[in-house]
């Protein structure tokens, strides 16, 4: 009877611890939408260091167009985040318009003037695991047009200004637009679920403690 007993207690013990316990998380999957403090948002990026063995940047094939409605990806961000909408002509040329350029708080007119940055670089996004990708995953990343962060139009002085670089060796020269920067470069490497190194943690950590730890939403990549 004893033993009954205690095999019973212990059954019950054991459903009760069951229910007790906290919920596996399950997995994020590519097109999940995600929302949280970015400083948390930072703190689940993977570290590690990065790698450029084999990195060209013909490997991330742009621009595209690829809905085929005669706009490639730069004349897309271009129309997306013109101040003053441009003229466009024949084969999408665009002529007139002004554009802002957070990066040097500066209003540009023309295209010539701008670029059309990957917010994260495509060398940035190699180092740090898009060397494993398939060559349509690269081209996908080189011409985001799924979340408005990735690509951005600035001037052409400052995007070659930053080049490859990444948070901890460039800054935007607006001071004002740093949170927006860091807390935008922290969505991108959790849309696109690459890591980052210990220097870029530690320049992001120090720009975000000065900044509202705001909420990002972020559709997942892949």
């Amino acid at each position: 009877m004893r033993s009954t007993v205690v095999r019973t207690a212990a059954a019950a013990l054991s459903a009760l611890a069951l229910l007790l316990a906290p919920a596996t998380a399950h997995a994020a999957a590519p097109d999940e939408t995600v929302v949280m403090p970015v400083r948390e948002a930072l703190a689940a990026l993977p570290v590690q260091d990065e790698d450029r063995t084999g990195y060209t940047r013909d490997k991330f094939r742009h621009w595209i167009d690829a809905d085929r409605d005669g706009r490639n990806t730069r004349n897309e961000v271009l129309l997306e985040e013109a101040v003053t909408a441009p003229e466009q002509g024949a084969r999408c040329q665009l002529s007139g318009g002004s554009w802002y350029s957070p990066y040097d708080d500066t209003y540009f007119t023309g295209t010539r003037a701008l670029d059309i940055d990957h917010l994260v670089p495509l060398a940035g996004a190699w180092d740090s695991g898009a060397s494993s990708w398939t060559a349509k995953e690269r081209e996908t990343y080189a011409n985001d047009l799924g979340d408005a962060r990735a690509l951005i139009a600035v001037s052409a002085a400052s995007n070659r200004s930053k080049a490859d670089q990444d948070p901890a060796t460039w800054q935007p020269p607006a001071a004002g637009y740093r949170c927006t920067y860091a807390t935008d470069w922290v969505a991108m490497k959790t849309r696109w679920g690459v890591a980052i190194d210990h220097a870029e943690q530690t320049a992001l950590t120090s720009v975000l403690d000065e900044c509202p730890n705001a909420p990002i939403e972020v559709t997942l990549a892949r």
